[in-house]
């Protein structure tokens, strides 16, 4: 298979002969071979791990994102990535990082969707005036 990891501002890697392909989504792990069907699947933040002659076994945190096969390609767009050797460290980094975010975003959300709620609430109010 041909993976490339694509990341908002940079290819963040593009590998050739990937022999499989483990990801994560928000129903949990699963698995992508050469032959297997072509899917799409959305990423949860966590840890893609693929395998190449070259290199073995190589595991790379990520954020949230999706994940496409079509043929003997696989596209990950996601918008940040880690890569690292230790699989601990790089748990780690999903947890402070992209996972922390999510909680910040969260957050952000329910300020916007306040505010936008009292403009519209005030907007009606003057329409009524």
């Amino acid at each position: 298979m041909n993976l490339k990891v694509l990341l908002p501002f940079q290819v963040f890697a593009e590998k050739t002969g990937v022999s499989r392909i483990v990801a994560e989504s928000r129903a949990g792990s699963f698995g992508l071979l050469p032959h297997r069907l072509d899917c799409v699947a959305a990423l949860a933040p966590g840890i893609l791990i693929y395998e190449d002659e070259a290199e073995g076994e190589v595991c790379v945190a990520v954020d949230e994102g999706v994940l496409i096969k079509t043929g003997p390609d696989v596209l990950v767009s996601v918008r940040n990535a880690i890569a690292g050797t230790d699989l601990r460290q790089l748990r780690e980094a999903v947890e402070r990082e992209f996972l922390k975010l999510d909680e910040r975003e969260q957050s952000v959300r329910s300020v916007l969707a306040k505010m936008e709620s009292g403009f519209i609430r005030r907007l009606a109010d003057s329409h009524h005036d």
